[in-house]
């Protein structure tokens, strides 16, 4: 085995460890935090860091242009929906009441709510 194949497999495997903790950060940060909005942030930034770091990892040590095909789609989709997501998730959240008044700064979306209220109503 050459020197090259036995840095690229120490760089993966410490990739693979950073990215499982920085999961696991996310993880208790959904298990921890007291609101939606700031649980819902834990479930996308930690996760997304650690997906990008995880399949940094794989691709490391699989070192085949199939498997980086496949992890470069996974990669693309991960940071295609996570945002996306987040969002919904917030505005659901947003849009029931359920996200508390001390949570947010500024509600910028405080004229609007009322205006969504009457669209869903169906007037």
């Amino acid at each position: 085995m050459s020197n090259w194949n036995h840095v690229a497999d120490v760089a993966g495997a410490a990739l693979l460890l950073i990215g499982a903790l920085v999961c696991l950060t996310g993880v208790i940060g959904l298990l921890r935090l007291p609101d939606v909005l700031a649980r819902s942030s834990a479930a996308t930034n930690p996760q997304t860091l650690g997906i990008l770091l995880l399949t940094a990892g794989v691709a490391l040590r699989l070192r085949s242009w199939v498997d980086l095909g496949t992890l470069a789609l996974v990669v693309f989709f991960q940071l295609l929906t996570s945002p996306v997501a987040a969002h919904l998730v917030a505005r659901v959240a947003y849009r029931t009441g359920q996200t508390g008044d001390c949570a947010l700064l500024f509600d910028e979306l405080a004229g609007s709510q009322s205006v969504a209220a009457n669209r869903d109503d169906g007037s």
